[in-house]
């Protein structure tokens, strides 16, 4: 039972704060006092404000409240009650942001950076205002494809290099990969993001923390500097980006215990156990799962010049694999040329045609082997342009296409069309043929207003065109991709 003093301050909302004297009543039934609805209410929100109070501010804060509750005894009962009313839902509004906030900021690390929209003339006024590479833009640009960049390959190259030792900032191996970047001498997805990590490598070697600086920091924006001179020479590939981001993540978790030339050694052992694990040791294991595949009397086709897919067709054919290889090639770049000089200075028996006689061959086809710049977490490959086209041609007559790709290339974006992100070639290119004057019909054209030039250089293939991925992690559907991009991303986490 309780006395007639905790019954009448739980009337005016304050029976909570108060210590219940335990006497009794004389009477054989309880006391029941009638209370409003709004007093009822008000009763319960100074309860749970309480009870907040002290889940959040812990013994001292609900002493403090206590005696705040006790000293304001003799205030009026309206204010008493709106007091109350407003305090409980800010401390479960404050309850709730304090909550959310660390999740809401791991996913804005997570999330990638905005893209440049080219089509944004401030912003590309002021990107060319702080860029190192002055290139000329390319005129007559398709309306479509204007958010992306576009400029004539080979005005800055001779600028560029008289620049080398005058900017400072820049470091000379970070420069001469820059330029191959801008020539063209360095492609293919794992050239360039090796050419790249062995760039930052001797730039590591040579850098030197500033006094008064920290190691992580200034570190990693010479990095994030570095990054910037590299994507003004041509756009990062893929595979670029998630070197980049492991890097800036191991620079970030250096210990502040180890010395600078401890540190910058770590760091070089990272970026060589990068290059050795993801890969050339996973191009090897793709290669010993995608031979499986290959049986004798095979007939295989490949497009272009995919440097997995080479090594894949050596190795069968040096374990006694019996098969033949059909090269899809095209132009402007014509890369499927090279390959087949390789392929046949070591036997192999070879087809070469282009890219519009691929359904006049496919009937004979048993097989399609691609490479990939990359797989999306949708199963969608996003590779050298004509890779779809090639895909899409070999499921209407049943041909199994496999891609083979490196986990490191995998990436959690969806993507449904090859138009929101790619990237455009020299638009020169697709009008000039190389050695070839007598059929230059179009190079003069070029000037003419009423001309718009497209050279794309990647596209898309939907996952429902793909067979199966050829990973170092094992073989795998489309539909398992985002297992392994969870995985790998677990897996640089714990590295």
């Amino acid at each position: 039972m309780v006395s007639w003093e905790v019954m009448w301050e739980a009337e005016k909302g304050e029976g909570t704060a108060l210590e219940v004297k335990n006497e009794a009543i004389p009477s054989s039934k309880p006391l029941k006092v009638k209370t409003t609805k709004s007093e009822r209410r008000a009763l319960q929100e100074s309860q749970r404000a309480a009870k907040a109070a002290a889940k959040a501010e812990g013994n001292k804060s609900i002493a403090a409240a206590s005696g705040r509750v006790t000293s304001v005894k003799a205030a009026k009962q309206p204010s008493q009650k709106k007091d109350v009313a407003s305090a409980a839902p800010s401390v479960a509004a404050s309850e709730k942001k304090g909550s959310d906030r660390a999740p809401e900021k791991d996913r804005k690390k997570d999330a990638p950076p905005p893209r440049m929209q080219f089509d944004d003339k401030s912003r590309v006024e002021k990107a060319k205002r702080r860029a190192v590479v002055n290139q000329t833009e390319a005129r007559n640009r398709v309306e479509l494809f204007r958010h992306l960049p576009q400029y004539e390959q080979g005005t800055q190259g001779p600028d560029l290099e008289s620049k080398i030792f005058q900017l400072k900032p820049m470091h000379p191996a970070v420069y001469k990969v820059g330029l191959q970047f801008l020539a063209g001498d360095i492609s293919g997805g794992n050239a360039r993001c090796i050419a790249m990590l062995q760039a930052f490598q001797k730039a590591i070697k040579d850098y030197i923390t500033p006094p008064e600086k920290n190691l992580n920091r200034d570190l990693t924006a010479k990095i994030s500097s570095y990054v910037s001179f590299f994507t003004e020479c041509r756009p990062l590939s893929i595979s670029m980006g998630n070197a980049i981001r492991f890097i800036k993540n191991r620079i970030a978790k250096l210990p502040l215990s180890l010395s600078e030339s401890e540190a910058k050694a770590l760091l070089c052992s990272d970026i060589d156990r990068f290059i050795n694990e993801k890969i050339i040791v996973a191009d090897q294991v793709i290669v010993r799962h995608a031979t499986t595949k290959i049986r004798d009397g095979d007939v295989l086709l490949t497009y272009g010049a995919s440097c997995i897919v080479e090594m894949i067709l050596l190795y069968a054919h040096e374990i006694g694999k019996q098969f033949r290889v059909v090269v899809i090639d095209s132009r402007p770049r014509l890369e499927g040329q090279s390959l087949l000089r390789r392929l046949i200075a070591k036997g192999l028996s070879c087809t070469y045609t282009h890219i519009n006689a691929v359904s006049y061959i496919m009937h004979e086809v048993t097989g399609v082997f691609l490479g990939a710049s990359s797989v999306f977490s949708n199963g969608t490959v996003y590779s050298r342009v004509g890779n779809a086209s090639v895909a899409m041609v070999a499921n209407a007559f049943r041909v199994p296409v496999i891609i083979c790709c490196e986990a490191y290339k995998f990436h959690e974006r969806v993507q449904l069309d090859s138009i929101c992100f790619n990237e455009l070639g020299d638009p020169d290119a697709i009008l000039k043929v190389p050695g070839r004057m007598d059929v230059n019909y179009l190079d003069n054209l070029q000037n003419k207003e009423n001309l718009q030039l497209l050279n794309l250089m990647y596209d898309a293939t939907p996952s429902e065109y793909v067979s199966m991925i050829v990973t170092d992690y094992g073989m795998i559907p489309p539909t398992s991709v985002p297992v392994i991009v969870r995985e790998y991303r677990r897996e640089q986490l714990l590295m």
